[in-house]
């Protein structure tokens, strides 16, 4: 079991790093924080490059923390409010990645909620500094409350922009 967990904390956080890389830093064919700001206000997320800026500031943390095993619920909490976010704006699109969807910050969110409520193994920080108890059905259920408070806050800021200037 503890390889699992190591595994699927390197792989999650592997690819919230470059999910992040791609906004911050224009890595892996990323537009950087000047052309994703541009696409971040056509959704509403206004101003767009500062937004970009926390955005990528929160998986990277994110990223950190799951791949470090260090505050695991804090780190899944993170990585659920930003890929909420992220989903949002694909909706309308349905499910499916293939046609644009939200499958994918979907499959981050739900994994980082599972590290949430499972811990994050004993080949981690939390388990070498003796915060065993950082994980369990409260500990995940707290990431997942505040995860989903502060995704939905975002994207409930954005719908009101895009009515703003629509206007």
């Amino acid at each position: 079991m503890e390889i699992g967990l190591l595994l699927l904390r390197v792989l999650l956080g592997a690819l919230l790093f470059g999910h992040a890389a791609q906004k911050m830093f224009g890595w892996f064919r990323g537009h950087g924080p000047e052309g994703t700001g541009a696409v971040f206000e056509t959704w509403g997320f206004r101003p767009g490059k500062p937004l970009v800026l926390l955005a990528a500031g929160c998986e990277l943390t994110a990223a950190a923390l799951i791949v470090l095993g260090l505050l695991t619920p804090l780190g899944a909490a993170i990585a659920l409010g930003t890929m909420l976010v992220a989903g949002s704006v694909n909706v309308s699109k349905g499910l499916w990645a293939q046609n644009g969807g939200y499958e994918l910050p979907l499959v981050y969110a739900g994994l980082a909620l599972g590290l949430g409520f499972t811990g994050p193994g004993e080949w981690s920080l939390d388990h070498a500094l003796g915060w065993e108890e950082l994980s369990g059905a409260g500990w995940g259920a707290a990431a997942l409350a505040l995860g989903l408070l502060t995704g939905l806050l975002a994207v409930a800021r954005a719908a009101r922009e895009r009515r703003r200037h629509v206007g």
